[in-house]
Protein backbone atom coordinates (compact mmCIF):
# COMPACT_ATOMS: atom_id res chain seq x y z
CA UNK A 1 0.00 0.00 0.00
CA UNK A 2 1.39 3.14 -1.33
CA UNK A 3 1.93 5.95 1.36
CA UNK A 4 -0.71 8.86 1.09
CA UNK A 5 1.23 12.26 0.18
CA UNK A 6 2.21 14.15 3.06
CA UNK A 7 1.90 17.76 2.53
CA UNK A 8 2.97 20.23 5.38
CA UNK A 9 5.76 22.82 6.10
CA UNK A 10 7.94 20.18 7.47
CA UNK A 11 7.25 18.21 4.34
CA UNK A 12 6.93 21.04 1.18
CA UNK A 13 5.88 19.67 -2.42
CA UNK A 14 8.93 19.37 -4.75
CA UNK A 15 9.50 22.59 -6.66
CA UNK A 16 7.73 22.29 -10.18
CA UNK A 17 5.19 20.04 -8.81
CA UNK A 18 2.17 19.53 -11.27
CA UNK A 19 -0.85 17.30 -10.02
CA UNK A 20 -2.50 14.55 -12.14
CA UNK A 21 -5.14 16.17 -14.73
CA UNK A 22 -7.82 18.01 -13.07
CA UNK A 23 -11.66 17.73 -12.99
CA UNK A 24 -14.30 19.82 -11.91
CA UNK A 25 -15.17 19.37 -7.83
CA UNK A 26 -18.90 19.16 -8.14
CA UNK A 27 -21.08 20.07 -10.50
CA UNK A 28 -21.86 23.93 -11.37
CA UNK A 29 -18.32 24.26 -8.94
CA UNK A 30 -15.49 25.83 -10.58
CA UNK A 31 -13.00 24.45 -8.39
CA UNK A 32 -10.91 21.67 -9.28
CA UNK A 33 -9.41 18.65 -7.94
CA UNK A 34 -7.33 15.43 -8.95
CA UNK A 35 -10.08 12.83 -10.81
CA UNK A 36 -10.32 10.64 -8.47
CA UNK A 37 -10.46 12.91 -5.37
CA UNK A 38 -13.12 14.76 -7.49
CA UNK A 39 -15.04 11.41 -8.42
CA UNK A 40 -15.18 10.66 -4.82
CA UNK A 41 -16.60 13.56 -3.80
CA UNK A 42 -19.19 13.81 -6.08
CA UNK A 43 -20.21 10.24 -5.39
CA UNK A 44 -20.35 11.22 -1.38
CA UNK A 45 -22.12 14.85 -2.03
CA UNK A 46 -24.89 12.50 -3.52
CA UNK A 47 -24.89 10.14 -1.15
CA UNK A 48 -25.90 12.54 1.67
CA UNK A 49 -28.11 13.97 -0.68
CA UNK A 50 -25.72 17.20 -0.11
CA UNK A 51 -26.33 18.50 -4.01
CA UNK A 52 -26.89 21.66 -3.95
CA UNK A 53 -26.37 22.48 -0.50
CA UNK A 54 -22.90 21.57 0.08
CA UNK A 55 -20.77 23.56 -1.95
CA UNK A 56 -16.67 23.03 -2.91
CA UNK A 57 -15.23 26.57 -2.24
CA UNK A 58 -11.81 26.03 -3.13
CA UNK A 59 -9.52 22.97 -4.61
CA UNK A 60 -6.70 23.09 -6.71
CA UNK A 61 -4.74 26.21 -6.31
CA UNK A 62 -1.43 26.47 -8.05
CA UNK A 63 1.90 28.09 -5.91
CA UNK A 64 1.51 31.40 -7.33
CA UNK A 65 -2.76 31.90 -5.85
CA UNK A 66 -1.17 29.69 -2.54
CA UNK A 67 0.95 32.95 -2.31
CA UNK A 68 -1.47 35.80 -3.05
CA UNK A 69 -3.88 34.29 -0.87
CA UNK A 70 -0.66 34.08 1.84
CA UNK A 71 0.00 37.33 1.20
CA UNK A 72 -3.57 38.85 1.20
CA UNK A 73 -4.41 37.55 4.42
CA UNK A 74 -1.05 38.57 6.17
CA UNK A 75 -2.23 41.90 4.99
CA UNK A 76 -6.10 41.99 5.78
CA UNK A 77 -5.58 39.37 9.15
CA UNK A 78 -2.30 39.75 10.85
CA UNK A 79 0.49 37.14 10.63
CA UNK A 80 -0.82 35.39 13.54
CA UNK A 81 -4.90 34.86 12.04
CA UNK A 82 -2.80 33.56 8.66
CA UNK A 83 -0.12 31.52 10.47
CA UNK A 84 -2.90 29.58 12.07
CA UNK A 85 -5.29 29.59 8.79
CA UNK A 86 -3.51 29.80 5.67
CA UNK A 87 -0.54 27.10 4.67
CA UNK A 88 2.54 28.93 3.17
CA UNK A 89 3.03 28.47 -0.96
CA UNK A 90 4.60 24.89 -1.50
CA UNK A 91 3.42 23.83 1.87
CA UNK A 92 -0.35 23.95 0.88
CA UNK A 93 -2.48 20.90 0.36
CA UNK A 94 -4.13 22.90 -2.05
CA UNK A 95 -1.46 23.03 -4.81
CA UNK A 96 -2.16 18.78 -4.82
CA UNK A 97 -5.59 18.81 -6.13
CA UNK A 98 -6.22 16.51 -2.94
CA UNK A 99 -8.01 19.00 -0.81
CA UNK A 100 -11.32 20.84 -0.84
CA UNK A 101 -12.71 23.57 1.34
CA UNK A 102 -16.55 22.53 1.40
CA UNK A 103 -19.31 25.31 2.70
CA UNK A 104 -23.33 24.82 3.81
CA UNK A 105 -24.87 26.82 1.15
CA UNK A 106 -26.86 29.31 3.51
CA UNK A 107 -27.48 31.70 0.83
CA UNK A 108 -25.35 34.10 2.28
CA UNK A 109 -21.67 35.70 1.76
CA UNK A 110 -19.32 32.32 2.23
CA UNK A 111 -16.00 33.22 4.12
CA UNK A 112 -13.37 32.00 1.41
CA UNK A 113 -11.16 30.90 4.42
CA UNK A 114 -12.91 29.87 7.25
CA UNK A 115 -15.81 28.85 5.50
CA UNK A 116 -19.04 27.10 7.52
CA UNK A 117 -19.24 23.62 7.38
CA UNK A 118 -21.29 22.28 10.73
CA UNK A 119 -21.11 19.41 12.26
CA UNK A 120 -24.49 18.64 11.94
CA UNK A 121 -27.45 18.20 9.38
CA UNK A 122 -26.01 16.99 5.38
CA UNK A 123 -22.64 18.53 6.38
CA UNK A 124 -22.70 15.93 9.53
CA UNK A 125 -23.85 12.73 7.48
CA UNK A 126 -20.90 13.90 4.96
CA UNK A 127 -18.18 13.97 8.01
CA UNK A 128 -19.56 10.96 9.13
CA UNK A 129 -19.49 9.14 5.56
CA UNK A 130 -16.19 10.62 4.41
CA UNK A 131 -13.87 7.92 5.19
CA UNK A 132 -15.08 5.68 3.48
CA UNK A 133 -15.23 7.67 0.20
CA UNK A 134 -11.28 8.29 0.50
CA UNK A 135 -11.78 11.54 2.68
CA UNK A 136 -10.37 12.71 6.16
CA UNK A 137 -11.35 15.74 8.18
CA UNK A 138 -7.53 17.07 8.11
CA UNK A 139 -7.43 19.42 10.45
CA UNK A 140 -8.84 18.29 13.82
CA UNK A 141 -9.36 20.43 17.00
CA UNK A 142 -7.05 19.32 19.63
CA UNK A 143 -4.26 18.64 17.25
CA UNK A 144 -2.65 22.15 16.51
CA UNK A 145 0.60 21.35 17.56
CA UNK A 146 0.80 18.20 15.36
CA UNK A 147 -0.27 19.93 11.91
CA UNK A 148 0.65 23.13 12.90
CA UNK A 149 -2.63 24.35 11.31
CA UNK A 150 -5.65 25.69 13.36
CA UNK A 151 -8.88 23.48 13.33
CA UNK A 152 -10.43 23.62 9.99
CA UNK A 153 -13.95 21.61 10.14
CA UNK A 154 -14.24 22.50 6.25
CA UNK A 155 -10.81 21.21 4.95
CA UNK A 156 -11.03 17.79 3.98
CA UNK A 157 -8.27 15.26 2.50
CA UNK A 158 -8.75 12.64 -0.21
CA UNK A 159 -6.29 9.84 0.64
CA UNK A 160 -8.17 6.61 -0.64
CA UNK A 161 -10.71 4.80 1.61
CA UNK A 162 -8.30 2.12 2.63
CA UNK A 163 -6.38 5.02 3.97
CA UNK A 164 -9.02 6.87 5.63
CA UNK A 165 -10.47 3.98 7.28
CA UNK A 166 -7.48 3.22 9.13
CA UNK A 167 -6.73 7.35 10.07
CA UNK A 168 -10.34 7.35 11.30
CA UNK A 169 -10.73 4.18 13.19
CA UNK A 170 -7.54 5.34 15.19
CA UNK A 171 -8.32 9.06 15.79
CA UNK A 172 -5.02 10.45 13.61
CA UNK A 173 -4.08 13.20 11.84
CA UNK A 174 -2.20 12.32 8.44
CA UNK A 175 1.02 13.21 10.30
CA UNK A 176 1.01 10.53 12.76
CA UNK A 177 -0.45 7.90 9.97
CA UNK A 178 2.64 8.19 7.88
CA UNK A 179 4.86 8.15 10.76
CA UNK A 180 3.15 4.94 11.76
CA UNK A 181 3.61 3.48 8.19
CA UNK A 182 7.09 4.81 7.81
CA UNK A 183 8.34 3.39 11.37
CA UNK A 184 6.29 0.10 10.97
CA UNK A 185 8.28 0.00 7.35
CA UNK A 186 11.45 0.48 8.80
CA UNK A 187 11.24 -2.67 11.19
Amino acid sequence: MRLPLLVNADHPLPEGFEPALLAPALPGSEALLEPDCAAALLALVRAVGGEGSILAVSGYRPRCEQLALWEDTLKARGEDFTRKYVALPGCSEHETGLAVDLALDTGGKIDLIRPYFPYDGVCGEFRSRAAECGFIERYQSGKEAVTGIAAEPWHFRYVGAEHALAIVSRGLTLEEYVELLTTRRSL
